[in-house]
């Protein structure tokens, strides 16, 4: 018998997307191998601390681009890694691309002042590319009701970069985000 509860449903619509991002993903041949695909289990980690975040309404739609991609024979994973490498050019300049890319940006930033050494220093290029490029691969219908997801967790006070990662460290052992860069710190 199914639970319907709505932690359930999302979470189900999460190992949905997983499993066709998964797929997709270790059918990539980037010109250098990721760790992820040398270990699906971190790929899913990674992934899966993000859709967290992410709401019921977002992740359905998500989903249905998915199947409506994969239906047409097109892998988005691998659509993404070609933008990442200049092979193909972004398509897509909406302001909700945009507006995505400006909430997440300033979250990455305040994440790496505060935990410099879980998030890469720098000034953040290579996540806003990546960002940008993974964006360009939603449908507009995804882009705006992320969008939204974002607004609201940013109208709350949230920084969902530092509660994806809070995530992530929990899952590998440590009680949170702060903990985790205390052990680093400890370490240096």
């Amino acid at each position: 018998m199914a639970n319907d509860s709505p932690r359930d449903q999302k979470t189900d619509l999460i190992n949905h997307i997983l499993d066709i991002e998964l797929g997709w993903f270790l059918n990539v041949n980037p010109t250098i191998t990721s760790e992820c695909q040398r270990n699906p289990e971190a790929f899913k980690l990674m992934r899966g601390s993000n859709f967290v975040t992410w709401s019921k309404k977002t992740l359905t739609l998500y989903l249905e681009h998915l199947g409506d991609t994969q239906s047409q024979g097109r892998n988005l994973v691998r659509e993404k890694y070609a933008k990442i490498q200049k092979l193909v050019p972004c398509q897509n300049s909406s302001p909700a691309l945009n507006n995505n890319v400006e909430i997440q940006e300033r979250w990455q930033r305040e994440a790496r002042e505060k935990y410099p050494l879980i998030f890469r220093r720098g000034d953040g290029a290579g996540f806003t590319w990546y960002l940008r490029c993974e964006l360009d691969t939603y449908s507009p219908a995804v882009l705006e009701s992320y969008l939204n997801d974002l607004k609201a967790a940013s109208l709350e006070g949230r920084n969902l970069v530092i509660e994806t990662y809070d995530r992530i460290a929990k899952k590998l052992g440590h009680s949170s985000l702060e903990e985790w860069h205390k052990t680093r710190e400890s370490k240096e």
